[in-house]
Formats: C-alpha cells, structure tokens, sequence
C-alpha cells in the first residue's frame, strides 16, 4: 500500500466520520418538543405483551398506538429475522406459541376506525380474526370470526378455534349458547368441526380434549371426551340440562365440571357435580345429584354454578360449592288504582281493571286506560295509589354500609358454601357456613382455614382495623377447630400462608412470624431469634406492628423466605435451626433485596439446591439490578453474585420454559422500555425490540438527578428532578412539582407519551421545555396535610439550589391524594405561581363521614387505618382534622387553581371539590373547576383526556411561560355557548 493512497484513505475516513457527525447533528437539530396532537399516533410497546417463545429463539410482543392500530412483532433474539403482522385497533392483545415454538396464533382485532364506526350503529356486529403462522416458513392462515382458541398442550399437534356466530336479533334467553369448533390439525392443515361446543379444553399432554355441547332446546347437549391422536370422540353423558365450568386438574389426568338443571319453581338452577378421571377408551364417570341425598345435603340447597368444581390431588374427592335454593313467588304485588269517571260502564271498567291479574306494572295499566278510552266513553283518569316503593333502609345494625352492600350484591348473589364429595367413601361434606364464610384451601386439601368476622365486622366497616376469629378445617370430615380469637390482620402480611405439603401455615403476629404444626398442633415463633427485625418500620399508616413479606415456602416445606427492609432470610419452619442471610449486605450496602423471580410457572415452592434469582433496588441511588444466590450439595451459598447492577429502570425478568434464555427490560427516564436476551449469567446480552419507532423526531429530557434533602422533622428524603430536553446549565426552567406519596424511585422511569386520566404525562412537560421535580413525602399520623408541607417544601427549596430550576415559575400538581397535597399546599405557602389539583380532598371533617362510592364503603376506614392516616374520629380529635383541612385555611389561598373534580367521582366524593371551588369564589380567589360529566375518579373517555391535558398544560404555560391566556381560562364559558367553544377546541386540536 503506497504512502498516497494511505493517505487518501485516511481522509476519506475523517470525511465519512464529519459525514455521519453532521448528519446525527442535523437529525437531533431537527427533532422538535411533541405536540399534544402527535400522541394519538404514538407507537409504543406493550410491556406485558413481551413473550418467549418456550425455545427461547423467537421473542414477540405488540406495538400499539395511543389511537389506531397496533401491529404484531415476531423476532428471531439472535438474528435479523423479523416479522410484522397487523393486529389491528384493540387496546389488548392476543397470541400464544405452540409448545415446542414451530408455531404462533395471534388475533387481528378490527381496525380503529371500523370500531369507532360501529360504536355510532348499535345493531352493528365486528370479528376478530385468527392467524396461524408457521414458524419454519412463515405460512400463515387465517380463521375468520375466532373467538377463544389455544394449542393442545405439550403435544402441540393441534390448534382448537371457537368460532362466533352472528348475533340474532330473535334469540331468546334459553337458547343454546354453543357454536362451532374447529380442530386444526397443524402437521397437514385439515380441520376437524364440532358443533354447537360451548366450553373446550385440553389437559396439560394435549393427548385429550373435553368439551360440552349446548344447543337450542337442549337437543344433544352432553359432555364429550376428544382423543386427539385419532379424532375419535366418545360421549361421556347426555342430558336436558346445561354443562359448564368445565376443567382439567394440574396434572391433565382428570377433569371436573357441573350439569345444571333449570325447574321452573326455583329462581336458581339445580346443580349436579361430575367428575372424569383415568382416561382411556372407557374413563370413570363420577356423577353426584345432590337432590337424590336426601341424608347428608343440605335441605332446600344446591350446587352452585358459581364456583368452578376441582379435584382433590389424590383424586379422591370433588370439591364444589353450594347455596340456597330460592322459590318463584307465584304472585307479584300489583299497582292499586284509583279513578274518576262519570260514566257508570266505566266504573264497571275500572273494576274489571282493578282485578285483571295481568296487570303488575304501571305500563300495563296505562294500556288498559288506554284502551277503556279508545271506546270512545267519558275518559277515565286513573292514578296509582299504591306502588312498590324504589327505597333503601340504613340501619345501625348494618354490619356492612347499604352503599357497600349495593356494589358487592352481585358477589353476594353468588356468594357459596365449600363442600367436597369422598368419592370412594360416598360421603358429602359441608365445610363452611353463614358463620364462617371465607376459607382457604390449602395444598394437598386435606386442611382449610376458615374465617370469621362476624363479631368484628361492623367495627371494621367503622375504623378499618380488620379482626377475625381462625378455624383450621378437615377437610375430609368437615370439623373444625378454633385456633386464634380476634386474630389482627396489620397487613396482608400477616394473613395466614399454607407449606406445599399442606401440614403447616405461616402467619404473623405482634412483630413476628410463626408457624402452626398441624401435625403437632403446635405453635412456634420462627423469627424471635433473628438479629433483625421483620417489622416494616416504614409503613407509616395507622396499623400495630406491620410485617415485610413472606417471598414463600420451599419446596420441601421446612424453609421460607422472609425480607426484611433489606435483607431476603432463609428461615427453618421448626424454628430449631439458625436462620440465614442468604443477601447478607443488604442492609450494609443501602440495596434492597425486593423479591424473588419465580422462573418456572410450575414451580411448587424455591428448591434450596437450585439458584435464587432476586430483585436489587438502591434505596438511595435508585440503582435496579438483578442478583444470583449460587448453591452447592448443601444449599444455598450466602451472598449475592451480582448479575445486573445500573443506573437505569431494570425490570421484566423471564426465563423462556424450555432454555437457558432469560429477558429482561432496561429504560430510563428518557429512553424508551427495550427487552434484552441473555445467558443464565444475564451476559451476552441482545437487544431483540425497537420501541418508540418515533422517538428520534422528538426531543427529550436531557437527564435525570437525585436531589437528597431534610424534612423540616428530620426525615432523609430524596426527589426525583427530571431535566427539560435541551437542558443547559445555568440556565433556569420552568418547573411542575408532582407529588404522590413516594415516587423518587420513579427517577429511571419512561413514560410514554399519551393522555392520562388525570392529565399528567412527565414526558410531554419536559419534551417542552419544563424540569419535573418529584420529592418524596412521608407521614406523621393526625397531620397528613402537614407532612407535605414538612416534605415538599424542604424539597423543592433543595431542587432550586442545584441551580435547575427557576423559583419564580414553579407550579405544583397532583391528583386524588396528591390533589389533597395540592389544595393544602396552597393554604401554606406562596411559594408557588399556579397549582392544578384533581379530585381533592378538601374538607377532612365533612370528607370523613362521607362514601368511598366505587367500594361502597364509608371513608372513615379509609381516614383511621389507610391513607388519612388519623388515629380516631374528628370529634375525638378536632383540632388535627380542621389543622390538615384545606377549606379551613381558604383565606390564605393566593395561588391560581385549576381543578378537576368529576360528577360520578366514586373514590373523592364530588361535593368536595365543589366545597373548596365555592369558598374560593366567595373569596374571588383565582379558581377554575373542570368537570366532565358521568367521569369517575378518572378520566376514561378519550375525548376527555386529551381535552383535560391540553387544558393543563395551557394553564401551566401561561402562569409560567408567559404564553396568552386561553379565552376559557380568562373568560370562562357560558352553557349555552359551550358547543360552539368545543367544537373550536377539536378543530385547533386538529390542526
């Protein structure tokens, strides 16, 4: 090579080298903020719809927009084979890989427009459509009107498609609800059809399939046993009665379900419970009518459709649930009439209209009036007199509040006992009562729990502190036996959790966890002798002695896995042995050990002598990661072999069914979620997605950095503080304070861009130009307002030193809670130059008597053991109530508001928003109330998110970037012009 042509290399180089320089400069220069009217084509992946396939050598996942349609994507993990399917404009997803990978299914749903279109004509009826794809070639077949469809199981020879029918206009209730069913047979194509099919399913081989039948007036409706090698199909029973809740037990060697029979005396069907094992060419047919034992079942009770029947896991006993059998009353109550008339023939009428026993409703009279006056007589003005009241009884004695009773009453309606039949011994058992309603199966079903809370149920409903009497269940002879009296439940925690060979539970109480032997009937504390402590000393609510998790049993029963703040233990169930560290430095180290994965979905508790995978978080970094505890012939190693440690959000760890392939996702703030293939080790790791495809037109936040500051009551705190895009240094930006709770662990969090139900995106406000400050805030009971003032406002004056952020052009927002903060904040300080809340608390006096409405329940669960974090009543403790209560601080309020409270609002009762928006008005305060009719505590349709978050930021944008003031924010607009202004409002929107 000549020293010329070296030379004329290296320059071309340097050329190709400004070349490529230039041209990412001129790509960045370009991007520009996203526009609010750019997020409804914003394609994003669905990070729930990421799958591997069980080879671990395909990865597919679904690339949705925000309006429009999505598309399906299939990729080889270490190649460049890749495929794109529509799928679409559903906001779901659905597709599944066959068991041994040579295949996916997928739904295409109807496009986004036709669904739009078909939302406009009721009578209008849209499909879903099937693709089969051949992972080998990339054939791919479609079945049209698919509706439910799954492989066969490990054999994954076959495909079974429900097929939907067109809805018919005539159909009558009591018409069969079955349809087709197709069988593809994947090796050659050919398809099997079986008709009128209303439930399906295959055992966990695929080597079988049972299925129900269900047609018009019951002409063939039976169950059916498919041997899917040969097609052949043996009928297993027949009957004029319908079959359902139909399924396999885990093992797919035995199958239970119901048969219902509909009498026209009861309201309620009668049931039937069957059961099918040992398959072969004749299985056994296990068959008990509850109305033919008259000896052990309960008079004048059924079997349920409403719980599904299972097997015990020695297919000795089906176990199913019962409830009362309910009479039609023959005769309904009927309207009383009144008249006047002048006419003696239509006196007579009336008479004969009073006793016409086909009148029961007041439509039915009106006809019958009608038709008196269609004679051509002297009219007859006729009245109701007596009608059944439309009314409800609130009473002292309510155990539960009326409203709560109202939403739970279809559960109620379904609400049944656990019973069980010996199927060798002949011999039904009833396990638990009106006494004992909740109970808990534990593994193996030889034991049960069963609760009861009647004596401390209306206590509950009043202060939220849960109490309940505990009863261990045989479950084969029904008796029970009373373990603990007002057993105290501080947490989830703490609740009672079974081993894997069902002769133990773990449960907690009073700071510690312990073990009850059922063996021995015994009770040990298993974590008294610990050098830590198991009490979760963070949770500020007004709860006794909360507990960190229980992460599991193993597999062996005789050791659990309990965390700690920090730390995971290994902790003997005998409470004999020592107990472990397995993450040993948690606590040391400032890492949170969170969790463990659990890799095999089969998986029936940790195997001490296989490898730990857990969660690693960085309490004070925000660091996430992923770490390994290796093991040797003993067990478990202790220590953490650390496999992904970083300043990003780590998350989505999988490991494919049949590989040593794992996934996991990475994003920060402003990098979108990608998902990753890697080894057992998590190295050689591949990048399979391409998210945001649009990201690159767009400009982002420039960076993140964590702002440690002090409470005014001493607590270390940090804030998440999110850099606008375009972020120079020493320069001063406009800045929203958002707040809820805890969130500065949020620092490594993309948000796609989209509209919320509150109106808040991080990612739209700092593409144009805003910094985002989130600081943490924790609680001191009786004084919840005052917390955030304690916190937020340390914090943001901790912010304003890292020289980011202008104080002169702060705003503040949040929403339900975080509205609270709001609206509270404003009463304290000055600091900021406009606020937003959504759906505040205003008035915690008013507030506390009021309804939880979407739960049906009263607030004063909520206040005395939940959020409110009080300890009593108001008139327990007046002046905290009134100190925390915005409403009582109005006059002080300078800061411009725009709320958001909705009409239907079932969680912030909407009288509570129009409580502070009046006293403000009356004090000409600067306040704008949006509301949105029929919304609840959110905003779901989508017309009113996207209006509601153009109209915040356009609050926030004049209060401080200076920009006009919208004409609605100056002006307000009447009702009557209110169409006009929003039709407006779409046409700018859309421009």
């Amino acid at each position: 090579m000549s020293v010329q042509f070296l030379k004329r290399f290296l320059c071309s180089l340097l050329l190709s080298s400004s070349l490529l320089t230039m041209q990412a400069q001129d790509k960045k220069a370009m991007a520009k903020p996203i526009q609010w009217k750019q997020v409804g084509s914003w394609k994003f992946i669905q990070p729930f719809s990421v799958k591997l396939s069980p080879d671990g050598k395909w990865m597919a996942y679904a690339l949705l927009t925000v309006e429009g349609d999505g598309e399906l994507i299939i990729q080889k993990v270490r190649d460049t084979v890749k495929k794109t399917y529509p799928i679409g404009g559903s906001p779901s997803f659905s597709f599944e890989f066959s068991d041994d990978s040579k295949w996916i299914a997928f739904k295409e749903f109807p496009k986004d427009k036709d669904r739009k279109a078909a939302a406009q004509s009721p009578g209008r009826q849209l499909f879903d459509k099937l693709h089969l794809v051949n992972l080998t070639n990339w054939k791919k077949t479609e079945y049209e009107k698919a509706g439910q469809y799954v492989f066969n199981g490990k054999t994954a020879t076959h495909l079974a498609i429900q097929l939907l029918k067109e809805r018919n206009p005539t159909a009558k209730p009591d018409d069969g609800k079955g349809t087709d069913l197709m069988l593809v047979n994947l090796s050659n194509q050919k398809s099997m059809l079986l008709g009128n099919v209303s439930e399906f399913a295959f055992n966990k081989e695929g080597n079988w399939m049972a299925f129900t039948t269900d047609a018009n007036g019951f002409i063939g409706n039976g169950l059916s046993l498919l041997n899917v090698a040969n097609s052949s199909v043996s009928i297993l029973d027949n009957d004029k009665a319908t079959y359902r809740s139909l399924g396999w037990n885990e093992d797919g060697t035995a199958f239970a379900l119901l048969k219902m029979f509909k009498e026209e005396k009861y309201k309620v069907e009668k049931g039937v419970a069957m059961g099918v094992k040992n398959m072969s060419s004749n299985p056994d047919v296990f068959i008990y009518d509850a109305a033919k034992d008259s000896i052990s079942f309960p008079k004048d009770m059924t079997i349920s459709p409403n719980r599904r029947p299972t097997w015990t896991d020695d297919l000795t006993r089906v176990l199913f649930g019962i409830h009362a059998l309910e009479l039609v009353k023959k005769e309904e109550p009927k309207p009383m009439v009144s008249a006047a008339t002048t006419d003696s023939m239509n006196v007579v009428k009336l008479t004969r209209i009073k006793a016409d026993t086909s009148i029961k409703t007041i439509e039915d009279l009106q006809k019958a009036i009608a038709k008196i006056n269609a004679e051509g007589k002297p009219p007859v003005a006729a009245a109701i007199d007596t009608v059944r009241p439309d009314m409800t009884i609130w009473h002292l004695q309510d155990k539960r509040l009326q409203s709560r009773q109202q939403v739970v009453v279809t559960a109620d309606k379904n609400f049944n006992y656990l019973s069980g039949f010996d199927v060798n011994a002949k011999k039904f058992v009833r396990l638990n009562d009106s006494t004992m309603k909740n109970i808990i199966i534990l593994p193996k079903q030889l034991y049960a729990i069963g609760f009861d809370n009647a004596a401390y149920e209306l206590d509950e409903n009043l202060d939220g502190q849960t109490y309940e009497d505990v009863y261990l269940v045989h479950m084969i002879t029904g008796e029970r036996t009373k373990l603990f009296d007002k057993f105290y439940a501080t947490n989830f925690s703490s609740n009672p959790r079974g081993s894997w060979d069902g002769t133990k539970f773990v449960f907690g109480k009073e700071g510690h966890y312990h073990v009850y032997d059922i063996n021995t009937k015994s009770t040990i504390n298993i974590t008294e002798k610990i050098s830590s402590s198991f009490i979760n000393t963070e949770d500020d609510h007004n709860t006794d002695r909360p507990l960190t998790p229980v992460l599991g049993w193993s597999n062996d029963s005789k050791y659990l896995l309990i965390r700690d703040l920090w730390d995971i233990w290994l902790v003997p169930a005998n409470g004999k042995e020592a107990a472990v560290n397995l993450t040993q430095n948690g606590k040391s180290s400032g890492t949170r050990y969170q969790t463990r994965y659990i890799l095999d979905e089969e998986e029936k508790g940790f195997d001490v002598k296989k490898p730990l995978y857990v969660r690693m978080y960085g309490e004070s970094t925000k660091k996430s990661g992923f770490g390994k505890i290796n093991t040797n012939k003993k067990g478990f190693v202790p220590g953490v072999q650390v496999l992904k440690w970083e300043d990003a959000a780590l998350s989505g760890f999988a490991k494919s069914k049949k590989a040593d392939v794992f996934q996991f996702s990475r994003e920060k703030f402003n990098q979108p979620t990608e998902f990753f293939v890697a080894d057992a080790g998590l190295a050689n790791e591949t990048q399979v997605t391409k998210n945001a495809p649009d990201a690159g037109k767009y400009t982002w936040s420039s960076g993140v950095q964590l702002v440690d500051y002090v409470s005014d009551k001493d607590d270390q705190l940090q804030g998440a503080l999110f850099l606008p895009a375009g972020y120079e240094k020493g320069k001063k930006y406009p800045t929203i304070i958002y707040y809820y709770e805890k969130l500065s662990q949020t620092l490594h969090n993309w948000n796609n861009p989209g509209f919320s139900g509150t109106g808040w995106n991080p990612t739209m406000y700092t593409s144009n130009g805003y910094a985002v400050f989130i600081p943490d805030i924790v609680y001191k009971m009786d004084d919840p307002g005052m917390s955030a003032v304690w916190c937020v406002l340390p914090g943001v004056k901790a912010a304003i030193a890292t020289g980011v952020i202008d104080e002169t052009k702060m705003g503040i927002h949040g929403h339900s809670w975080g509205g609270y903060q709001t609206s509270f904040l404003i009463t304290q300080t000055n600091l900021f130059k406009a606020a937003a809340a959504g759906a505040p608390l205003t008035n915690m006096v008013s507030m506390y008597d009021l309804i939880y409405w979407n739960a049906g329940i009263g607030n004063m669960q909520i206040f005395e053991a939940s959020q409110g974090r009080f300890k009593g009543a108001p008139w327990e403790n007046w002046e905290s109530y009134l100190r925390n209560s915005p409403v009582y601080h109005v006059k002080k309020v300078n800061t411009p508001l725009l709320m958001l409270h909705n009409d239907k609002d079932g969680a912030v009762d909407f009288t509570q928003g129009i409580e502070y928006y009046n006293a403000l008005r009356r004090l000409k305060k600067p306040v704008v109330l949006m509301q949105y009719k029929g919304e609840n505590h959110g905003l779901a349709k989508i017309e009113n998110r996207k209006d509601y978050s153009v109209r915040m930021m356009e609050f926030f944008d004049y209060h401080l970037k200076g920009a006009p003031m919208p004409d609605w924010l100056k002006n307000g607009v009447d009702h009557l012009q209110i169409t006009e202004h929003l039709n407006t409002r779409v046409f700018e929107e859309q421009d």
